[in-house]
């Protein structure tokens, strides 16, 4: 069904999958804007770095500059790119996909109802939940902190139906991950985002190790209470809570801040003590960061629904002041957090 694989972002996770399904014999063709990624990957192939596995593979790679002439069409397409680089690489990649193939985001926030269905057409796309850590600072090495077995992903219809492309793609993925299939893969990707709410926002300003952001007094009320903000915008948009990270319904029932911090344990458990959240590779590498699709994502949805969100919203002001260079990257903006927090009437005395 599809003989014809691309990877279009090959950051740790792009080039994690890639790496995968090329050593498992998938015709793989990766795609990328980085030039000194892309030149590494001809020369050398990847380098994947995994506790229990170090992965050498030869890769077929490309610029995007170089699409053009490639005359290529694929079947299936691994879109792994950033949030906000995703809408001009679906218009760059659009042509590229065969009229029946499918594209699969392997990417953080709500990007299939957001953008690349109106890009890609609805029937072309498969939605996919990742839990996959790893870290790319030298080109064509990735240090990949979940190993295969460590790492989850669900894959489903948008429309909630299990069809043979989705089970197929679950095989297909089952290469690099622990893959189910969701029959509400929204509400998954949804409860994935209120997750990266709860550690992207508020993490992604420190620059600490995840670890270290984890013994911050507070820490874990102040993630709760950005974790019902994004509970409460997903139910009144129609998006439920599903069980993510392998747990299971049980998990996901009961006291709200218990199963919120259950779910945010799990999956900083999965991705292990070297682990730091993924604003804090982009501000390393000099890009923006991808909380304005995560905590703004929710700030966004919330003042359509009439849901207010005042900790997603300070967050959201701040990191857009890391992104604009008026704010550093620092453990002190934990300190700022809380008195812009306080500014806005909220109560934080359990986060002294």
């Amino acid at each position: 069904m599809f003989e014809k694989i691309a990877v279009f972002g090959t950051g740790a996770i792009g080039s994690s999958a890639a790496a995968d399904l090329t050593d498992a014999g998938y015709d793989v063709t990766i795609v990328d804007q980085w030039p000194a990624h892309v030149e590494a990957m001809k020369e050398n192939g990847l380098h994947i770095q995994m506790t229990d596995l170090d992965l050498k593979i030869p890769v077929k790679a490309l610029h995007v500059c170089e699409l053009a002439s490639a005359k290529l069409e694929f079947d299936l397409i691994f879109l792994a790119v950033k949030s906000f680089d995703t809408k001009w690489m679906a218009e760059l990649m659009a042509p590229y996909l065969k009229d029946d193939g499918v594209l699969v985001g392997l990417q953080n926030s709500m990007n299939e109802m957001e953008i690349t269905c109106d890009i890609i057409g609805r029937e072309r796309v498969v939605g996919c939940c990742i839990e996959l850590s790893g870290e790319l600072f030298t080109p064509g090495f990735v240090q990949r902190n979940t190993p295969r077995g460590g790492t989850w992903f669900a894959v489903g219809e948008l429309d909630g139906s299990i069809t043979p492309r989705v089970e197929e793609i679950q095989k297909i993925l089952s290469n690099v991950a622990t893959v189910e299939i969701s029959t509400n893969i929204l509400g998954t990707k949804w409860t994935k985002l209120i997750v990266n709410s709860m550690v992207m926002g508020p993490w992604g300003l420190l620059g600490l190790l995840n670890r270290e952001a984890m013994k911050l007094p507070g820490i874990f009320d102040l993630a709760v209470e950005i974790g019902k903000e994004t509970v409460a915008v997903g139910t009144a948009i129609g998006l439920n809570v599903e069980p993510v990270f392998g747990l299971k319904e049980d998990d996901f029932s009961g006291d709200e801040a218990k199963m919120l911090l259950n779910a945010l344990t799990t999956m900083t458990g999965h991705t292990g003590p070297r682990a730091r959240t993924a604003p804090i590779h982009d501000h390393l590498k000099g890009r923006k960061n991808e909380i304005e699709f995560i905590n703004g994502l929710v700030s966004r949805k919330g003042q359509e629904a009439g849901v207010p969100t005042p900790y997603n919203d300070v967050l959201r002001e701040l990191a857009s002041e890391i992104n604009r260079g008026t704010l550093e990257m620092d453990p002190s903006n934990y300190e700022l957090l809380k008195t812009r927090l306080k500014e806005n009437g909220l109560e934080i005395e359990s986060m002294s």
